[in-house]
């Protein structure tokens, strides 16, 4: 896919991969639109990189989504969406009943999901209609093997790989040239998971993989240990869970 010259909308993009990605496809020559909850984090985006446009608007509310596709649509549109927007809760003991385990999966699933889908039905038809379009979901390492300690943020992104799959054919179906690219990262290193020692990725080399496989039409693009995970799986699956879930995992949830 060619990556100069198009309308560019990130959602999620005042801070972390959103941030970088917005960073490097305008460097490539595109206009990008972010969005994001956080009004003075979009400004402190904006001084940062002058050239790009910031709107305010929140991935869990139906009412925001419209406003988002209105406020576009009157800028001209887009050629490429990317649903990068993600959150996750606390770890919690799912064993035990806990009030806040309904609340924490629906909301990561209204952001990390249903938000996606969402937005894709806003801008499908807008999509279509341009020559060379694309949609990218961001989903996780955790989609092919869950996390005990992001038990129902893997769930959601276990549900968003399989919708991006999914809608990647109904595409095709219908005869529509709108790629559907699916990224994979593992851990990267931003405010979302600072805390935390594990190896982790920098978003600039995730943004990098995520723009060399557009450019070779790779449409399901996995980065770092992604790669490995996801052959390893297949063929020792116990082995891998016990990877992603080490002793302290299990610790940290007594």
């Amino acid at each position: 896919m060619n990556l100069q010259g198009k309308t560019i909308l990130i959602t999620g993009g005042a801070s972390g991969i959103g941030l970088e990605a917005a960073r490097q496809f305008h460097g490539l020559g595109n206009k990008v639109i972010i969005t994001g909850r956080n009004q003075a984090k979009l400004d402190a985006a904006k001084q940062l990189l002058p050239g790009i446009v910031a709107i305010q608007s929140d991935a869990a509310k139906a009412e925001d989504a419209q406003a988002l596709f209105d406020q576009v649509k009157t800028l001209g549109g887009i050629d490429i969406l990317y649903n990068n927007a993600g959150v996750g809760v606390p770890p919690l003991n799912l064993g035990n009943a806990h009030h806040s385990h309904v609340a924490g999966a629906l909301y990561e699933m209204e952001v990390n999901y249903i938000g996606v889908i969402r937005l894709n039905n806003l801008f499908m038809e807008q999509l279509k209609k341009r020559p060379e379009a694309a949609i990218i979901n961001t989903t996780s390492i955790l989609s092919i093997v869950p996390s005990v300690l992001e038990a129902t943020y893997s769930a959601s992104k276990a549900a968003l790989s399989s919708y991006t799959k999914t809608l990647r054919s109904h595409l095709k179906v219908l005869n529509s040239t709108v790629r559907v690219y699916e990224l994979l990262p593992p851990l990267v290193d931003t405010d979302m998971v600072a805390d935390r020692p594990d190896k982790k990725i920098s978003p600039e080399k995730l943004v990098n993989a995520l723009i060399k496989g557009m450019q070779n039409d790779q449409f399901t693009i996995r980065v770092g240990d992604t790669k490995i995970v996801s052959v390893l799986n297949r063929l020792l699956p116990n082995t891998v869970y016990g990877i992603i879930n080490p002793k302290k995992a299990f610790d940290a949830l007594r």
